[in-house]
């Protein structure tokens, strides 16, 4: 029996909504989109507010920190200090976000624990047991220094997803049962306030302008000058607001950048402490309310998808009712306070036009849906676009183009093999192609093959990128700061295996220059790779690595189109299979690493080196070599110096041919 066209429609509305609500529930894209969408609302629309009158923050600044011999821990003599005159002015309770994790001065120590104990108005001090934060020992004497009914947890709960804290952090329990709230929590319970044991949403505090803060914030170092009733009946904040600690991202950074996005710590407390201090609650709509307004666009699809207008103009005839659904969300966030989900009902009418016009058969397959469905896991994203406007494009042939390679390979495969089994090793193989496969990809780069555990990548084909060398050093670095939280994760589980854990070291080469780039092979299959000499130089710089002991060697081409990173020059050499000799440098990190003070005294030290290496200035250049060994600026660039002093005694004993210019023929690939 056919069903009647209404109840197919009917369950293609039902479907698109339930699909909607899995997806924005379930897939972790489509979960941060909706997230991102509320944030943008929460930064650009959120109604002022007056400052809360009742939380004020003392405030550990830059200029609090200078008046002590060392930064950090914030000196405990002060802190004590700062708790005695913050009692003699009556407030109504005091929390303390900084952490005691370590012993200073045995006197100021002694002074700020009795002073804890001692303190008559009601104090809280942040504690935590996390073990990216404090380690064992640290641990210890945490539980030692603080009283268990002063702690309370300065967690703060971040969205898996982006890093950004939209909760508030309700509290865990102690290896001994003992639970202990978290920060806001615990400041209202010493009020007297009750609150559940749940993970609200953080409702922010509106500023009162632009330039005003939501709560009063002044220097702690201040406080003994400040008028009394600044204080008196308050609840004070007191932790770090320097510019570069102690900074998280907050839904406020979809609108402003660098830190006016990333709130310290201890604003982030305050907001909380606030919304609870004052009942505040999430104005989100609840399930059944926002599954009606999903069920209820789905079906405005369908009846849109069966229309048989064509899915253009459907689409259209959508975007135009969407684009009075956004702005009318944002609109009643702004007036109302209330935040409707946006991207989820947006979905779910998104596919019950598409379904609609599926089932009732106006829109038909094309080749632009089958050279996606064909091509989409075996190519770049990007080229299967192109692909799919342009098919003609599957033939063979190439163009010639300035791009970046990038070849990355894993040091003493052969030791690290020996420790699995076929399966095993795949795995291994998995976990580190994955992450680094997505580095690349997020940087614009695309993956030419993996050959066994070797990568090859490129920039700047199929699409055009400016920046291709720049992107290219970013994959790099990133990939190589990837490596320490992969060896921890795989460490951890050969503890668990009881098998012996051989860290994964790899070399990475990068080379820019003219090559070319296309669909390469035979009629009948052929990959989208690139040729020539410039990419075979990528790969020999990929085994200079090894013998020079660093992580990233990059051409000379690439130096001079990525100025702007922290590169020092290793070599002037002649690799294999080239006849004239190439400028080698190592890339040891960002632009940020290049403008600071380490990094330029290492490159000036290392500059004389080279000089008077090339000089034969032997005796100049080891002293050089030494210098830049005993302050390398956290480089590690042991192996490097060792290299140049191993040469030097070489050249001492057994002069160079003259003349001589400096150049040195690499023996390995």
């Amino acid at each position: 029996m056919k069903l009647p066209q209404w109840l197919i429609l009917l369950g293609v509305a039902l479907l698109a909504a339930g699909g909607a609500h899995l997806g924005v529930n379930y897939i972790s894209f489509l979960t941060l989109a909706e997230r991102t969408v509320a944030d943008i609302r929460t930064a650009t629309m959120m109604p002022p507010e007056p400052q809360d009158p009742d939380i004020v923050i003392a405030a550990i600044t830059e200029d609090t920190l200078s008046l002590f011999p060392y930064r950090s821990p914030v000196d405990r003599q002060f802190l004590a200090t700062l708790l005695r005159t913050l009692e003699q002015r009556h407030p109504r309770a005091i929390a303390l976000d900084v952490l005691f994790d370590q012993e200073t001065e045995p006197e100021k120590d002694d002074l700020l624990k009795n002073t804890i104990a001692s303190l008559t108005v009601p104090l809280l001090v942040s504690y935590t047991d996390l073990p990216n934060i404090v380690n064992e020992t640290q641990l210890a004497y945490l539980r030692s220094y603080l009283p268990v009914n002063v702690r309370v947890r300065a967690d703060l709960n971040t969205d898996p997803t982006d890093g950004v804290v939209r909760w508030v952090f309700p509290g865990a329990p102690e290896p001994d049962g003992t639970y202990i709230k978290g920060f806001a929590r615990g400041v209202v319970g010493k009020l007297g306030i009750e609150t559940p044991d749940t993970r609200p949403d953080i409702v922010w505090h509106g500023q009162p302008d632009r330039e005003t803060t939501p709560f009063k914030i002044f220097p702690a170092h201040a406080v003994a000058v400040l008028p009394p009733d600044w204080i008196e009946g308050k609840i004070v904040l007191v932790g770090a607001v320097e510019s570069l600690i102690d900074r998280h991202r907050t839904p406020f950074a979809t609108a402003y950048g660098g830190h006016a996005g990333e709130l310290p710590g201890i604003e982030i407390h305050a907001h909380a402490v606030s919304q609870m201090l004052n009942g505040k609650q999430s104005r989100t709509p609840g399930l059944p309310l926002q599954l009606a307004m999903v069920v209820g666009l789905a079906l405005l699809g369908v009846r849109l998808g069966s229309l048989n207008q064509g899915l253009a103009r459907e689409m259209a005839m959508a975007g135009a009712g969407l684009a009075l659904l956004w702005p009318g969300a944002f609109a009643l966030f702004h007036f109302v306070g209330i935040m409707l989900p946006l991207v989820e009902p947006s979905a779910g009418f998104a596919l019950a036009i598409w379904g609609a016009d599926a089932i009732t058969g106006r829109q038909a397959r094309r080749q632009k849906e089958f050279i996606n469905s064909a091509f989409g896991r075996y190519l770049n994203p990007q080229l299967v676009k192109q692909l799919a406007s342009d098919p003609d494009r599957l033939q063979l042939g190439g163009e010639t183009r300035e791009m970046t390679m990038l070849f990355c390979d894993i040091r003493g495969f052969t030791t690290i093999s020996e420790q699995f089994d076929a399966q095993g090793l795949t795995h291994l193989i998995n976990r580190f192609l994955t992450p680094m496969t997505d580095i690349i990809l997020e940087r614009q780069g695309t993956i030419d093959k993996y050959m066994g555990d070797c990568i090859m990548a490129f920039w700047n084909a199929p699409v055009d990128d400016p920046a291709h060398a720049a992107n290219a050093c970013r994959a790099a670095l990133a990939m190589q700061a990837r490596l320490a939280p992969l060896n921890d994760e795989l460490e951890q589980e050969a503890k668990t295996e009881n098998r012996r854990h051989v860290p994964i070291r790899i070399g990475i080469g990068l080379n820019s220059g003219p090559v070319v780039v296309g669909n390469m092979g035979s009629n009948q299959r052929f990959d989208y790779s690139v040729l020539g000499d410039n990419v075979n130089l990528a790969s020999r710089l990929e085994g200079q690595s090894k013998p020079y002991g660093v992580t990233i060697v990059i051409g000379e081409n690439t130096f001079l189109l990525a100025p702007d990173f922290a590169c020092l020059e290793l070599d002037l050499i002649k690799v294999k299979g080239k006849t004239e000799a190439v400028r080698i440098y190592t890339l040891l990190g960002t632009p940020e690493v290049a403008a600071s003070p380490g990094f330029l005294n290492l490159k000036a030290r290392h500059t004389v080196m080279l000089e008077a290496y090339r000089a034969q200035d032997w005796a100049k250049a080891r002293q050089a070599s030494a210098a830049c060994r005993a302050d390398d600026g956290g480089f590690q660039l042991d192996h490097l110096y060792d290299l140049y002093d191993e040469r030097i005694d070489d050249y001492q004993a057994n002069p160079p041919p003259q003349p001589w210019d400096g150049v040195y023929t690499a023996t390995s690939k």
